[in-house]
């Protein structure tokens, strides 16, 4: 590699590293203080740069926030993408992606969770859609097709009772138990502390329910 060209890989990846800076420092400011209270110069002290720097990546605050929500959809993708590949019935698929859900709420994940339920209801209030919303849209778009492609295997593998209609069951079950799971996490220090069930465990006897209806 010459010289040249070994400059340009260096620049693209001292670039890329403080896209990356910017996103991370943001998601914390974001989780601490709100979306409406964050402000650019509090992401900016947070990655330990200057403000001008967070303008050129994002000029607005709402792409940096559509960006954050985007990455986070996006870091999720493989894990579903890896159930709708496991060679089982749909029905333990359906479980799989329940635990899935489950594991949102826990500590480790439950930042991403709390900004996603955030992020939903921030655009919710909106007049208008938010700029760069498409990017957005477009992992909720991938991330459907891997339900479709889960729920189609569930009206002829047989794992599935046969009376319903399997499309339609299978996604308000997957639509409600993610909602449920992003309400419990968003919730779960300050409005739920005084409840002696954890969110995990309101969650497991929820998906005993659905899987119990939905087995053959």
């Amino acid at each position: 590699m010459g010289p040249k060209n070994r400059w340009e890989q260096e620049r693209l990846e001292g670039k890329n590293q403080r896209l990356t800076d910017i996103l991370e420092a943001a998601k914390r400011v974001f989780v601490r203080k709100g979306l409406d209270k964050s402000t650019m110069q509090d992401v900016a002290k947070e990655a330990n740069i200057g403000v001008a720097t967070v303008f050129r990546y994002f000029p607005k605050k709402e792409k940096l926030i559509v960006a954050v929500a985007t990455q986070i959809l996006e870091s999720q993708m493989s894990a579903f993408e890896e159930i709708a590949q496991m060679p089982v019935p749909c029905l333990v698929k359906v479980e799989k992606l329940l635990d899935l859900f489950i594991s949102f709420v826990t500590e480790e994940h439950s930042d991403n969770t709390k900004l996603i339920e955030a992020f939903e209801s921030y655009t919710s209030l909106l007049h208008e859609p938010m700029e760069d919303i498409a990017a957005y849209e477009e992992v909720s778009r991938r991330l459907n097709g891997i339900y479709s492609d889960i729920f189609a295997q569930g009206q002829t593998d047989g794992s599935i009772r046969s009376d319903i209609s399997v499309d339609a069951y299978l996604r308000s079950i997957a639509n409600t138990f993610g909602t449920v799971s992003k309400k419990l996490s968003a919730q779960r220090y300050h409005i739920l502390p005084h409840l002696k069930m954890e969110p995990e465990e309101q969650l497991h006897i929820l998906k005993r329910i659905f899987l119990d209806f939905l087995r053959a």
